[in-house]
């Protein structure tokens, strides 16, 4: 990652050689000596050269660069796209959510072999696919493109943080009015839906139950009647609810009307409505605080700190933390559920989860889509994994590329220390990924709750409450800040590593390592500082991380081009993978071709 060039024309002409000697016929290249295959500019010193670990024991103390990128998984993924499909399609895409984590290993696996082989970044290798190019190759200029709508994504996971601390630590009494008034109202559709629940669930059995909830439900109502009174006697909740009555009569006499009505006019009614009612709910409370985006302030700065300070130890040990003692709670959560009647998921939800059907409406199945670009190892992670990979040390302890035996053996070691790497990740974020599925379809589908806007945080938490109690919340939101700091904590430091390479990639540094370190610290500082100010004028958490596994879905398909790019073209022979991996990677492509091209044909055709 810090290669030394001595000017940005020596890093282009780098870049034109290797990309010219990598179009070579594959049969071509392996006939050749292996220090000829793209490699007349390995700089990695023989200085740094170690042998690999034999022994599980040892493999397992080199484990690191994927438990960084599983604290940035476990997060904007796992608690918010997840939990919305959950919520929105109950048990019927789990499956898919399964399939999600563990398809991208293979090609996640292949960009680390690039860099273990070559010693170079992950933009490096992209800017070698063949293909049209503008000063870098096309993949690359698609990649900003996603990277700036990702920092939309990391402004919807500062909120989420900035969401969590106000409901737990509000600043000003109308952060605290505000936060009892939506406790209200939550609690009022929770207890709905539990009435709802034990009428068919216990037939008659459960009556006493039933009667307690029914009296809570009328002490709930009269509680939020005396909160919204004084509110609703104002002069701008009257005009509100006038209009919301407005908007109402013409939608109604609308659908009556037999003749066919052009589609814009009917949006354009259904729209004046939805804004009327949304306007008329605004009203008729407490108004939100500004106390989340003063908490986002406040954690922004922080961040900024640590990232400028930070080194990778520290971040690996950091997100290590943060995520192994929040999926602990979790799945501790959805193991004692099962103790509850009305939530407990059984064998049948579990069948009908893996049973590959497709949801009835397509609202579900479209935001599995979206969130398959983020949960797992999404886009961003395949690009970024190799670069932790880098500073971790396993390129560097390869060493140069040569033909010795020495060489192959080292590089065989660390490729195997690199897989374990990747699987294990995997199998922590799966777990944690299915963990969230499955709370959100058995509480928050059944409840009838969906993850939206700024109530996102406070509408997960009810995942919690049937186990905990009231304590669902101070437990959730602590675990919360937690796994959706750790995201935007790692996210922002990945993020900084990613874009001083590509100062050098794109030629505006001269890419040695006192260039690199200077940009490093520049968008360490500038990257989160972004993140806020799009979360402060944009303040819909879950669009916004939806938005970002759109685009990253979208480049699935140019990601897995690289990665079979990678094994056929760019590869070492000695280092050839079995006929099975070479299957799994084809799996893996087809899989990440058939999400980006869903995506792109539901999303971006219906706009023509």
């Amino acid at each position: 990652m810090t290669e030394k060039k001595s000017d940005v024309g020596r890093s282009n002409s780098t870049m034109n050689h290797d990309s010219e000697l990598a179009r070579e016929p594959a049969s071509l290249q392996q006939s050749k000596p292996p220090q000829c295959v793209a490699n007349n500019h390995d700089s990695r010193p023989e200085s740094g050269i170690q042998d690999p670990p034999q022994s599980i024991l040892g493999i397992l103390k080199q484990l690191g660069p994927g438990l960084i990128i599983a604290g940035s998984i476990v997060g904007s993924g796992e608690l918010i796209a997840t939990t919305a499909v959950g919520a929105e399609a109950g048990f019927t895409l789990m499956w898919l959510i399964i399939v999600g984590c563990v398809i991208k290993v293979f090609a996640q696996v292949e960009f680390g072999r690039y860099t273990l082989v070559h010693g170079r970044t992950t933009l490096d290798g992209l800017n070698e696919v063949p293909g049209p190019r503008f000063r870098v190759n096309w993949i690359l200029w698609y990649w900003l493109v996603m990277f700036l709508v990702s920092l939309a994504q990391l402004g919807g996971i500062v909120g989420g943080v900035g969401q969590a601390v106000t409901i737990t630590a509000p600043l000003t009494d109308g952060g605290s009015a505000h936060n009892r008034y939506q406790d209200l109202l939550i609690e009022k559709d929770v207890t709905e839906s539990l009435i709802l629940r034990a009428q068919k669930d216990f037939e008659g059995q459960g009556a006493e139950k039933i009667s307690a909830l029914k009296t809570r439900l009328v002490e709930l109502a009269a509680e939020i009647k005396a909160v919204e009174l004084p509110y609703k006697s104002t002069p701008r909740y009257q005009a509100a609810w006038s209009e919301l009555d407005s908007a109402t009569q013409a939608r109604d006499e609308l659908r009556n009307q037999d003749a066919v009505l052009a589609a814009d006019v009917k949006e354009a009614v259904d729209t004046r409505h939805s804004q009327a009612k949304s306007r008329e709910r605004s009203l008729r409370g407490p108004p939100e605080s500004n106390d989340e985006i003063i908490w986002a302030t406040i954690i922004t700065l922080s961040s900024m700190v640590i990232l400028v300070l930070g080194r990778y130890q520290l971040i690996q040990i950091f997100s290590t933390v943060l995520v192994a003692g929040f999926t602990f709670v979790t799945i501790g959560n959805l193991v004692h559920l099962q103790t509850l009647p009305e939530w407990r998921v059984g064998w049948d939800d579990l069948v009908h989860g893996v049973s590959f059907q497709l949801p009835e409406t397509a609202g579900g199945l479209s935001t599995a889509l979206m969130a398959f670009g983020i949960i797992g190892v999404g886009a961003t992670e395949l690009i970024q994994y190799p670069y932790w990979c880098l500073e971790k040390g396993y390129a560097r302890w390869v060493g140069p590329r040569d033909d010795s035996d020495a060489w192959a053996a080292r590089a065989r070691g660390w490729l195997r220390v690199m897989r374990w790497d990747a699987w294990a990740s995997m199998f922590v974020y799966t777990f944690a990924t299915v963990a969230f599925y499955l709370l959100g379809a058995a509480v928050l589908k059944r409840a009838g709750l969906n993850p939206a806007g700024a109530q996102m945080v406070r509408t997960l938490a009810e995942m919690y409450v049937p186990v905990f109690g009231k304590a669902a919340h101070a437990i959730f939101l602590i675990g919360a800040f937690a796994v959706l700091y750790s995201t935007f904590f790692v996210a922002n430091a990945s993020h900084a590593r990613v874009c001083a390479d590509a100062m050098r990639v794109f030629g505006f540094s001269k890419g040695n390592a006192q260039a690199h370190r200077f940009w490093l610290v520049i968008y360490c500082a500038l990257l989160p500082l972004i993140c806020l100010i799009v979360y402060a004028f944009v303040r819909a958490p879950k669009q916004l991380v939806l938005a970002s596994g759109l685009m990253q879905a979208i480049m699935l398909p140019m990601l897995a081009i690289a990665a079979l790019y990678f094994r056929y073209q760019r590869s070492d022979h000695r280092l050839r993978p079995s006929l099975g991996w070479d299957l799994g990677l084809w799996i893996s492509s087809g899989g990440l071709f058939l999400a980006g091209g869903w995506a792109f044909f539901d999303k971006v055709a219906t706009l023509f």
